[in-house]
């Protein structure tokens, strides 16, 4: 599993011209899942949305969380995250997980930053032609992994 995510002052999320899901201040997540992800990794990566530290404090630092600040999430299902890259000039997919295990990942950790994270998460709308647009605060944006 893997997640890019970027800190924003806004984004949302379109799909067939209807905004599906939308947040004010706080981090976009492009989440790709990888073969043998699990519960462990859904958890872990959780934490690591909701606790990384990339807002700043009252001396400018990034010492602050998206739990600490109260901000938004949200979350979005990209498989091309989880493509190798690493020849030829096309992607290849073999290293993402098949549509069925991706959803019921993603639909995992979705329900777990929910459970941890009352001030909001919001979603994509999975396997769907999204229109993502974004105002990437900073600009800062960091690649995770669990």
């Amino acid at each position: 599993m893997l997640a890019l995510i970027q800190r924003v002052t806004q984004a949302q999320v379109t799909v067939d011209g209807a905004v599906v899901g939308a947040i004010g201040p706080g981090l976009l997540a492009l989440v790709g899942i990888e073969p043998g992800d699990g519960e462990a990794q859904a958890r872990r990566m959780a934490q690591r949305l909701l606790g990384y530290r990339v807002f700043e404090d009252a001396n400018g630092k990034m010492n602050r969380s998206l739990t600490d600040t109260g901000g938004q999430l949200l979350l979005v299902s990209q498989f091309t995250l989880a493509a190798d890259t690493r020849s030829g000039m096309r992607p290849s997919f073999t290293s993402a997980a098949t549509p069925d295990m991706a959803r019921r990942e993603f639909d995992r950790l979705l329900a777990i930053c929910r459970a941890l994270h009352p001030p909001g998460v919001e979603t994509g709308r999975f396997g769907a032609h999204m229109v993502v647009s974004l105002v990437n605060d900073g600009p800062v944006t960091f690649l995770l992994r669990p």
